[in-house]
């Protein structure tokens, strides 16, 4: 089944920001900029001032939305950590979390 994934060049990330991400309409854009693109997975406001994404599509899509965020006026990502995790069969939504 992972082959299977590969081939189509669908992976799974989980990223952690960190910086002026939360307050700044960061969770509304990564939601907006998901949609738009067809990436699946959810972003959650953490209690440390950080913001958690866990974000699965292709490798351009993530991109996509990553920039996307970015380009948000208020947005300051100071630091991203990424780690590649195991890729979640038929998810079909990109959600915020509590």
């Amino acid at each position: 089944m992972q082959e299977t994934q590969q081939n189509h060049g669908v992976i799974r990330r989980a990223l952690r920001f960190t910086g002026s991400v939360q307050g700044v309409g960061f969770r509304w854009r990564a939601i907006h900029a998901a949609n738009a693109v067809g990436a699946t997975g959810w972003v959650r406001n953490d209690y440390d001032g950080a913001v958690s994404m866990e974000i699965q599509g292709t490798e351009e899509q993530i991109d996509q939305v990553i920039l996307a965020i970015e380009r948000g006026t208020y947005v300051i990502i100071e630091n991203l950590s990424a780690k590649t995790i195991p890729v979640i069969e038929g998810e079909r939504s990109f959600v915020a979390r509590d």
